[in-house]
């Protein structure tokens, strides 16, 4: 019993081509489905209005989506990547500083203050540290 012998190469290829077509095709709705629902341009009716064109004729819907707000999708993906950075950032600059023993701005300046006048720093390292604490 050879299967191989029963599917050709040319049939496999065609059966993988349109495995790889179904994917892309769910992933771009999905995209759009989530596009629709980040966009704070749009209204409520809008967005309802959107959806229920994407989920009820799903072909034309997407399309259509691309092509009326498709230049827009890249900017509110990059927008919404830099916000969650953005968050990131700040959890993590809040949380290094309450792990450093919870010392606010001004004790920690009064600390580095400390350091330099006992020479243990020079002022250039003074600055650079006190940049830093501020930033």
């Amino acid at each position: 019993m050879n299967l191989a012998y029963d599917y050709p190469v040319l049939g496999a290829f065609w059966t993988t081509m349109w495995i790889f077509l179904w994917i892309m095709w769910f992933v771009l709705l999905f995209r759009v489905v989530g596009d629709i629902f980040r966009d704070d341009t749009l209204g409520g009716g809008a967005k309802t209005g959107w959806l229920i064109f994407v989920i009820v004729l799903p072909f034309l819907g997407v399309f259509v989506y691309v092509l009326a707000r498709g230049k827009d999708m890249g900017r509110r993906e990059t927008q919404h990547a830099q916000a969650k950075q953005r968050a990131l950032d700040d959890y993590i600059r809040t949380t290094a500083g309450q792990g450093a023993g919870g010392a606010s701005e001004t004790e920690q300046l009064a600390k580095l203050s400390d350091i330099r006048s006992r020479g243990d720093i020079s002022d250039e390292e003074f600055r650079r540290a006190k940049e830093k604490i501020l930033h």
